[in-house]
């Protein structure tokens, strides 16, 4: 049973910090315009903004090295000590991209110094998402876990909100020329105070009690301890695919509508930058606060359900989006990027409690490191350089929507391989409830529930906690 306050307190925690590292990511996007200007200069307009996304892709390479390390030592020392961590990287990181001179002042040292700290940045970024939805997913009550799991998607997104907030308050307060030389960097900078908050919050938050019992059990040498590396993908090469392909599915249109968005909106539909990063603001403000709503349908009528919508979303929905903002009116420019929204608000709803139910718990925090950074590497990171290479290639706007679309339909095969996890216990685990009579009303009807198969659940948790050590 899940104590409602120490829930309480480990969703809050854990959603501050998770914000706090989306919009250090996020705020890259809304100024890679100025930032090709400043760290390429004199070269082509198309030139400075394929760098300036080519960095942003950098930042992904360094997210599975990222995830394999933190992934490890989370399934180690536990979920909150390697959280804490990728929290302080992420904002020192932040916080020096902001004070880091520019090509005028060090030359070549400027870009590569640039793409030095993104590294650091893709680095933290590999243990975050991995570790931030395996606690909260350790944490929730099964019933429940879609919702509460989605929280943390609600605080991402909403971390995209802020950065691209700060970016059109700057935008709107001083110059053009004030904004290319120092006030780029200010939302940066503010990285380091607003860590030290998120750090503060996440420091008090405690250990998941499905990892405490793990460690117990390793302990008294009754179950198998994480498994490395080579293992790990030996014994789960199945689930990490199926991992794989709904992130690339999901994070491509999702960095379409964020990290790419601005980029789109200014340089191929000639928006002013302001107007580029206002005309996103609302809405992942809106979709934000729907991406709960998505997680407790899927505690409703199931995770495969909910992605499946996502995916037909993407195919059907993506060419529609991008006409509407080709349009050029603002009204129909907004209407584009709702329309592009509601996929992104299905899919990411879902993949903070289906993948880490893929993996038991004494390597799930490993396997979600792996297979999200992989995909993220691979995909997600390169959606907006991809997207801005299709434009640039074909000479036609609507390009990016057929790269949606692609990944979308690879998103649709690969559901029907995904197990059902709505309303059940987490691989390894006994049921998790949130009060007495909860657990009471469970145990009554144990026999005629659908989502509970008891010779199923015991002999998944024997396999899970005695593989190596004979009773």
């Amino acid at each position: 049973m899940v104590e409602p306050a120490v829930l309480r307190k480990t969703i809050a925690g854990t959603i501050v910090g998770n914000l706090m590292e989306w919009y250090d990511i996020g705020v890259y996007g809304y100024v890679a315009v100025i930032i090709g200007r400043m760290f390429l200069p004199g070269s082509s307009e198309t030139a400075q903004n394929l760098f300036s996304l080519g960095v942003f892709a950098v930042t992904f390479i360094a997210r599975p090295l990222g995830g394999v390390v933190l992934g490890q030592l989370g399934d180690r020392l536990g979920r909150q000590k390697v959280l804490a961590f990728t929290l302080l990287m992420m904002a020192s990181a932040t916080f020096l991209i902001g004070v880091l001179p520019d090509y005028r002042t060090i030359g070549v040292w400027a870009p590569i110094l640039l793409i030095v700290l993104k590294l650091v940045q893709g680095f933290s970024t590999g243990g975050e998402y991995a570790g931030a939805t395996t606690f909260v997913t350790e944490f929730a009550p099964d019933r429940r876990r879609g919702y509460l799991a989605a929280l943390l998607d609600l605080g991402s997104y909403l971390g995209f909100a802020a950065g691209a907030a700060m970016v059109s308050v700057m935008q709107l307060l001083v110059t053009d020329s004030f904004m290319d030389s120092w006030g780029w960097r200010i939302p940066f900078m503010l990285a380091l105070p607003f860590g030290a908050v998120a750090l503060y919050f996440r420091s008090r938050i405690e250990e998941t009690p499905a990892f405490k019992e793990a460690q117990r059990l390793e302990q008294a040498e009754v179950m198998e301890g994480p498994k490395g590396v080579g293992e790990l993908i030996s014994a789960y090469w199945r689930e990490l695919l199926v991992a794989i392909i709904l992130v690339a599915a999901a994070n491509t249109a999702g960095y379409a509508l964020t990290s790419y968005m601005p980029t789109y909106l200014t340089t191929t539909l000639h928006y002013s930058e302001t107007h580029g990063t206002l005309l996103t603001l609302p809405v992942l403000v809106i979709m934000s606060l729907c991406i709960p709503l998505a997680g407790a349908l899927s505690d409703r009528i199931g995770r495969r359900a909910v992605l499946r919508m996502a995916s037909i979303g993407g195919i059907v929905l993506a060419v529609p989006a991008f006409l509407l903002m080709m349009h050029g009116a603002v009204w129909s420019t907004l209407l584009g990027l709702f329309v592009l929204s509601v996929p992104v608000a299905l899919y990411v709803s879902n993949l903070a409690s289906c993948l880490p139910s893929l993996f038991p718990t004494s390597s799930r925090y490993g396997g979600m490191g792996i297979s999200y950074n992989i995909a993220a590497a691979m995909f997600s990171g390169t959606a907006p350089f991809i997207m801005e290479s299709l434009v640039a290639l074909t000479k036609q706007a609507l390009a990016p929507a057929f790269w949606v679309i692609f990944t979308s339909i690879a998103g649709f095969v690969v559901v029907f391989f995904l197990p059902e996890s709505a309303r059940r216990p987490l691989p390894g685990s006994m049921p998790a409830v949130s009060s007495i009579e909860e657990a009471r009303d469970l145990v009554d009807g144990q026999d005629d529930n659908p989502d509970l198969d008891i010779e199923d659940l015991f002999r998944r948790v024997e396999d899970d906690h005695g593989t190596v050590k004979s009773r």
